[in-house]
C-alpha cells in the first residue's frame, strides 16, 4: 500500500513532463499569413475570387506561393506575398494577373495572419516570419538543450543530495515556470523562461524513474517503471485535447501548467528513499521510513536496518577493507561510469542505446505530422501508440529478460525503416500504419532502456548512469529535428539513419548482461 501510494503520487508528476516535452507543438505553430497593408481596404481579389475582407480568403489559400490582391480606399492596388509586397503603377482595373510595373516594398507595416484554427501563437505574437523564421525553428532544440543539461544536473545533485529534495523543487519549478513561460513579454524571455522549464522538467524524470526504482521491490520494478512512460505519454494526449479546446497560446499554456497543481501541493509529503539513505550511512533515519513502510503495509515485524548493518561489517571484515571504505567516502563523478574496461563498454553500448531510442522516437514522431488528417488527432494517437506498446514490454521483459527484448524490439525497428523505403508512395495508409509499427517497437526499446540503465549500475552512480544516459537521449532529440530536415535531400534520409543506428544498438546489446530478477548492487 505505501510503495503503491508513493509510486501513483511520483508518475501523476511525470505527464507535467510529457506536457512540456510537446507544448510547442501547438503553441509554435505557424499559420498563413501575407505582408500587412498600408491603409484600408475596399475590396480583395484571390485567383477568380473576389472578397470584401481578407479574412474571407483563407479557406481558398493553397500554397505558400500564392500572393493576393487588394484594392485600398484611396485607390491603390496592392499585391501582397508572404515575405514582400509590390504596389502595381497602373491601377485602373483590379485584376489578379498584371503584366506592368511594380513597386516592390518590404513587411514594414508587419503581417496579416490566418487566424480561423489558432487565435494566437508565439509566431504571430512576434512575427517570427521569412527572416525571423528560424527563431521559431530553434523554440523546441533550444528546450531540448535545456532537457539535457537538466538531466546531468539533477542526476548529480540527487546522488549526493538525495531523491526527495531534488522531486520537492524540480516539481515546484516546473508549476512556477511553466505559469511564467505565458506572461513572459518577448522572444528573448519566452526562451529563457523554456530552458529553465526544461531543465527542471528533465531533472523530475530522471529522478523520479530512479525514486520508484528504489521504492518498488523486485517483482513489481518492471511494471513500476515502464508505466512512468505510460504517464508521459497521457501527457502528450493532454496536450492534443488543450490544443483542440483553447487556441490561444498563453491560456493554453496556463491550462497545461495548472494539470499537475495537486501534485505540487502534496510532494512533500514523499519521503527519501532508503536505499539512499544506507548508501549515506544514515541508518537510523533509513530505519525511520522502514518502520513507516512498516505500519502502512501492516506488516508487525519491520525489518531492522542493524542486521543489515553487521552483515556488511562482516563482508569488511572479508579482506575488501580498504576498497569499501574508499568507495564510501569517495565523492563519484561521470568517469566512475569508464572506471575499467568492462564497465565503459556497457557505458557506450547503453548511451548508443539511450541515443537511437530517442532518435528513432522523435524521428517517427515529427514525421507523422505530416502524414496529413487531423493534427490534434495525429497527436493523440501518437500519444495512444506508445500505451499497449509498454505494456507489451513489460510482459516481454518479464518472460523473456531485458536484454532478450531490447535485441529484436531494436532490430525490428530497423527493418521497419527499410520497409518503409519500398512502399509506394500513393499507399497512405499502409505508410501511417508502418510509422507507427515503427514508433512501437522504438518505443519499446526507448521505454526499457531506463530500467535496464538503472539495474546495470550500483546505488551510488545510478542516478548519474540514468542522468548521463538521458542526457545522450536528450542529443538524440536535438538532432531528431535536424534529421527529419534532411527528408530535402532525400525523402527516405531520416530513416535510412535511424535504421543504421538501431541495426547497430542492437548488435551491441548482445554483449550486455541480463539483469532480470537480480537484486540491485549497492557498490
Amino acid at each position: 500500500r505505501f510503495q503503491a501510494c508513493v509510486y501513483f503520487a511520483s508518475v501523476f508528476q511525470a505527464m507535467s513532463c510529457g506536457i512540456h516535452y510537446l507544448a510547442s507543438v501547438f503553441m509554435a505553430v505557424t499559420p498563413n499569413f501575407v505582408c500587412g497593408i498600408p491603409g484600408n481596404v475596399s475590396s480583395v481579389l484571390f485567383f477568380n475570387s473576389s472578397e470584401s475582407s481578407i479574412e474571407d480568403i483563407w479557406t481558398l489559400w493553397t500554397s505558400t506561393e500564392n500572393y493576393i490582391v487588394v484594392q485600398l480606399e484611396n485607390g491603390e492596388v496592392w499585391e501582397l506575398n508572404q515575405c514582400s509586397r509590390s504596389k502595381r503603377e497602373v491601377s485602373l482595373d483590379l485584376a489578379y494577373e498584371y503584366k506592368g510595373n511594380k513597386s516592390i516594398f518590404s513587411c514594414s507595416d508587419g503581417f496579416l495572419y490566418d487566424d480561423t484554427k489558432w487565435r494566437s501563437t508565439v509566431v504571430t505574437q512576434w512575427d517570427l516570419v521569412c527572416d525571423r523564421e528560424w527563431l521559431a525553428k530553434l523554440i523546441q532544440p533550444t528546450f531540448m538543450l535545456g532537457v539535457l543539461i537538466g538531466a546531468v544536473i539533477f542526476g548529480d545533485i540527487a546522488d549526493r543530495l538525495g531523491r526527495q529534495r531534488v522531486i520537492w523543487f524540480t516539481s515546484a519549478g516546473q508549476f512556477v515556470f511553466g505559469i511564467a513561460v505565458a506572461f513572459t513579454f518577448d522572444y528573448y524571455s519566452f526562451v529563457i523562461v523554456r530552458f529553465l522549464l526544461a531543465m527542471v522538467s528533465s531533472g523530475y524524470l530522471v529522478v523520479a524513474f530512479v525514486y520508484v526504482t528504489e521504492f518498488v521491490g523486485i517483482k513489481a520494478r518492471t511494471w513500476a517503471s515502464m508505466h512512468v512512460h505510460a504517464f508521459f505519454a497521457m501527457g502528450i494526449m493532454i496536450v492534443a485535447l488543450v490544443g483542440f479546446l483553447v487556441r490561444t497560446w498563453w491560456v493554453y499554456q496556463i491550462f497545461l501548467s495548472i494539470a499537475t497543481l495537486p501534485f505540487v501541493l502534496c510532494c512533500w509529503m514523499l519521503p527519501e528513499t532508503p536505499f539512499w539513505l544506507l548508501s549515506e550511512e544514515r541508518y537510523d533515519d533509513a530505519q525511520k521510513v522502514i518502520n513507516i513502510m512498516a505500519r502502512w503495509n501492516k506488516v508487525s515485524t519491520p525489518f531492522k536496518v542493524s542486521e543489515l548493518r553487521s552483515v556488511q561489517q562482516d563482508d569488511l571484515v572479508g579482506g575488501r577493507m580498504g576498497d569499501n571504505d574508499a568507495s564510501s567516502t569517495k565523492k563519484h563523478n561521470i568517469l566512475d561510469l569508464f572506471c575499467n574496461w568492462h564497465i565503459a563498454r556497457r557505458t557506450i553500448t547503453v548511451w548508443l542505446i539511450w541515443f537511437t531510442g530517442s532518435l528513432g522516437y522523435y524521428v517517427f514522431s515529427l514525421s507523422s505530422v505530416s502524414l496529413g488528417g487531423n493534427e490534434y488527432l495525429n497527436l493523440f494517437l501518437i500519444g495512444a501508440v506508445e500505451l499497449p506498446c509498454y505494456i507489451i514490454a513489460c510482459i516481454a521483459m518479464d518472460k523473456l529478460g531485458r536484454r532478450n527484448t531490447l535485441i529484436p524490439f531494436l532490430i525490428l525497428s530497423a527493418l521497419i525503416c527499410v520497409l518503409i523505403m519500398f512502399i509506394p508512395q500513393d499507399f497512405n495508409i499502409l505508410i501511417i500504419l508502418a510509422n507507427m509499427a515503427g514508433k512501437f517497437s522504438i518505443g519499446v526499446a526507448f521505454g526499457l532502456i531506463y530500467l535496464y540503465t538503472a539495474e546495470l549500475y550500483p546505488t551510488i552512480v545510478r542516478s548519474l548512469a540514468v542522468g548521463s544516459g538521458s542526457m545522450m537521449c536528450r542529443v538524440g532529440s536535438v538532432v531528431a529535428p535536424f534529421c527529419v530536415y534532411l527528408r530535402s535531400i532525400w525523402i527516405f534520409m531520416p530513416l535510412l539513419l535511424v535504421g543504421i543506428m538501431a541495426l547497430l544498438s542492437g548488435i551491441l546489446t548482445i554483449m550486455l548482461p541480463e539483469t532480470l530478477g537480480k537484486p540491485l548492487t549497492n557498490t
